[in-house]
């Protein structure tokens, strides 16, 4: 959309994002519809298309946009402030809880796969995600060396690409088999890993 939007626009875009996300979890992607969101949010046709003239792929660009922002505020404060082993345990706990509470259904991957790689944005938002998340683990490590828990010579972005891989592996394999019981591992093991590098 061009144009800045007005505080009330900002207001009723988010809701309009939001609502959709909502129907999206409830129906999945593949099933819910335009007329679906309309009638959750309470908007007409025009407005939709006021807010997302790109149609239907614009709003599911919006909406895991959303979603990605969502996956790391469901895990603050902890993520935010990984200085100390009790920290890092409470965020490993928010992340399983995340994680098991959503079940085997992810609603940024499906976004993902639907909208597809080749659209414009979709590859950027789940690349931005991860580069934040990755980023904010280094930002942990980095504190705990500057605690003396851990080793200076431990590089800390390696090893938070490494913990992160084992979270998206633990993830991938909990939508499959719907156990949590991998990602509980990485993250354990991940953070025993650290611990041992003390």
């Amino acid at each position: 959309m061009q144009g800045v939007l007005t505080p009330k626009g900002q207001a009723t875009r988010a809701r309009i994002v939001e609502g959709a996300a909502e129907v999206i979890r409830e129906l999945g992607v593949g099933i819910a519809t335009l007329d679906d969101v309309r009638a959750r949010t309470g908007t007409s046709k025009s407005q939709l298309f006021h807010y997302f003239p790109g149609g239907k792929d614009a709003l599911l660009l919006a909406v895991a946009q959303y979603e990605a922002d969502r996956v790391l505020e469901d895990q603050q404060p902890h993520l935010g402030c990984l200085d100390s082993w009790d920290a890092w345990y409470r965020w490993r706990d928010s992340v399983v809880e995340r994680y098991e509470a959503q079940g085997d259904f992810c609603p940024l991957a499906a976004l993902y796969q639907h909208v597809g790689r080749s659209t414009p944005g979709a590859r950027a938002i789940v690349t931005e995600l991860m580069r934040e998340w990755q980023e904010s683990l280094a930002a942990g490590i980095r504190a705990m060396q500057r605690n003396g828990h851990l080793s200076l010579s431990l590089p800390a972005d390696q090893t938070a690409a490494a913990l992160l891989a084992g979270i998206q592996g633990g993830v991938s394999i909990m939508l499959s088999t719907g156990q949590s019981v991998h990602l509980r591992a990485a993250l354990d093991w991940g953070i025993d890993r650290l611990r041992a590098a003390g």
